[in-house]
């Protein structure tokens, strides 16, 4: 099971060698007198430097979060923790002595000033991708795309993520995945090996006394309102981010109190998340980059019938795997990697991330030599990024209450099988990105959420609805499906870029930074001039 970032854009956040170093940056006096939730700071107070309490949620100044990889820019943030209840829902009828005794958690928040010295008063707060990666850790990618010229952004960890406390990671199961690739992918003997190391993890997290039923979107929604309620901000917007529109979408139907505005980039709508939907964004990501070879003269001739040529040699190995040796970076010993249908989807799914070179990459995959595409999915198995990093806690909590009990293991073949009816079942079974899901949330064992977690959400609060032509993880043709019940929304799909536009695009940065200074008429020009990626060509 991965996270449905790309690894590559966690790579952007340089969070991964284990180091503490921003644990104690950007330290705030701790202790101030608890105000009311609606209270003022007073007279030119930045955000965050107060405690306060709103309901059963308390915001306390406090020292930066821990990061994985040192973030400059925390060095100057405002920071502190938000305690929560770790489960509403099971004591909504008890008194306030009572919901004392319950079990808490903290979030780790992470407030990074806006660049101009006259910010807006409405601050923008980032909803992190996965589900399972930390908001705090994206921080340098919300900069870099100058999120904060003229607002102060506001980062908190989700719950059971890596700042938070819990943080519920499961190291055994990345490392699993990162010491067997030699294994083949979609082999049911793989997949029973990966699910023990899932059951493994689970006994080790409830030991330590943790509530997984509490791990959700729903309660992460209701996490985002007592943090908008207790930092005192009457209206903030809200960007999120793969996973965090799912989220958005989830939290604009819960709770839309106090959001001015919502931008939502590589559309999850909760009404479809899955293994269905995830074999559409695959269809229509991969077909958007064979188009778009086949019409450069160049690409066309060195690389004629790429779609055909990928479809088969899906076929070919799956029947027939290849195992090859590989070098990677950063690894001392080489590595065994074995190829087979299920792997090469996985990787083209990811690939699209660069996708000038995935038809010289395919084709010489044709001619016998797997070593590039071996190499690049070894190189984001085995990076320090890949391991203890994700909150597989947050990841099955979502999973396995909010969409595997509403599409079973049938409807998933079905979907991939009416999109890519050439491929055999057992590449079928496992939608790229999600192996063995039904499995591991078997093992997981967490009831449902309530149905209504299905519905779509309707709203008239302005939204940017922001898709990737070439997005393979997120169906492009997503964007618009949710836009269609939010009357004050504008959809954009950038072609030419994959998922998570904001990251890449330069032209996706410019539209998102207009929407928030101007909702109702964010500056989509750029678009006009957009033009594909110049595609290698190999001798």
């Amino acid at each position: 099971m991965m996270s449905l970032l790309p690894p590559r854009r966690r790579r952007a956040s340089r969070r991964f060698p284990v180091t503490l170093a921003g644990a104690t940056a950007g330290a705030l006096v701790v202790g101030l007198t608890a105000l009311p939730a609606g209270a003022e700071s007073g007279a030119g107070a930045p955000l965050g430097t107060v405690a306060r309490t709103a309901g059963d949620a308390r915001f306390e100044p406090g020292p930066c979060p821990r990061t994985a990889d040192p973030i400059p820019a925390l060095e100057t943030a405002h920071c502190g923790t938000l305690t929560v209840p770790e489960n509403r829902s099971r004591h909504k009828g008890d008194s306030g002595e009572e919901r004392g005794k319950h079990r808490k958690i903290t979030l780790a928040v992470a407030i990074i000033p806006a660049v101009t010295s006259r910010p807006a008063s409405d601050p923008i707060v980032w909803l992190a991708g996965g589900p399972g990666d930390d908001a705090v850790s994206e921080i340098p990618m919300a900069l870099a795309g100058g999120l904060n010229r003229d607002r102060d952004v506001i980062f908190m960890s989700q719950r059971g993520t890596y700042s938070a406390d819990p943080e519920l990671t499961c190291p055994n199961v990345d490392e699993f995945v990162a010491n067997n690739l030699d294994l083949v992918f979609g082999a049911p003997s793989t997949g029973r090996l990966h699910v023990e190391e899932t059951r493994k993890c689970r006994d080790r997290l409830v030991r330590r006394g943790a509530d997984l039923s509490a791990y959700n979107g729903t309660e992460s929604s209701a996490d985002y309102d007592a943090l908008r309620r207790a930092l005192g901000i009457r209206q903030w917007n809200v960007f999120g981010i793969s996973y965090g529109t799912d989220l958005a979408l989830q939290y604009m139907r819960l709770h839309p109190k106090g959001i001015r505005s919502v931008g939502i980039d590589g559309v999850l709508p909760p009404s479809l998340a899955g293994g269905a939907v995830t074999w559409k964004a695959a269809r229509e990501g991969f077909d958007s980059i064979f188009k778009t070879c086949a019409e450069q003269p160049a690409c066309n001739t060195r690389y004629p019938h790429l779609k055909a040529t990928f479809e088969r040699l899906v076929v070919e190995l799956e029947a027939r795997p290849v195992t090859t040796t590989v070098t990677v970076p950063g690894h001392p010993e080489p590595v065994k990697v074995t190829l087979d249908g299920g792997l090469l989807v996985n990787w083209l799914t990811f690939a699209s991330h660069v996708a000038a070179g995935v038809p010289r990459s395919i084709d010489e995959l044709a001619h016998g030599n797997p070593q590039r595409i071996a190499e690049q999915y070894a190189g984001g198995k085995l990076s320090p990024q890949a391991i203890g990093r994700v909150s597989h806690g947050l990841v099955f909590g979502v999973f396995c209450r909010e969409w595997t009990p509403f599409e079973s293991e049938a409807d998933i073949i079905r979907a991939g099988r009416r999109l890519f009816p050439s491929f055999p079942r057992s590449v079928l079974a496992n939608a790229p990105l999600l192996s063995w899901m039904h499995a591991d949330c078997r093992a997981w064992d967490v009831p449902p959420a309530d149905p209504s977690i299905r519905q779509r959400t309707y709203s008239d609060i302005p939204t940017l609805v922001l898709s990737g032509g070439f997005d393979s993880q997120t169906a492009p043709s997503s964007g618009p499906y949710a836009a269609r019940t939010l009357s004050r929304s504008t959809a954009v799909t950038v072609p030419y870029v994959a998922h998570v536009v904001f990251a890449d695009s330069p032209c996706a940065q410019v539209i998102t930074r207009s929407f928030f200074a101007t909702p109702a008429a964010p500056d989509t020009g750029c678009l006009a001039g957009l033009r594909p990626p110049a595609f290698e060509i190999a001798p």
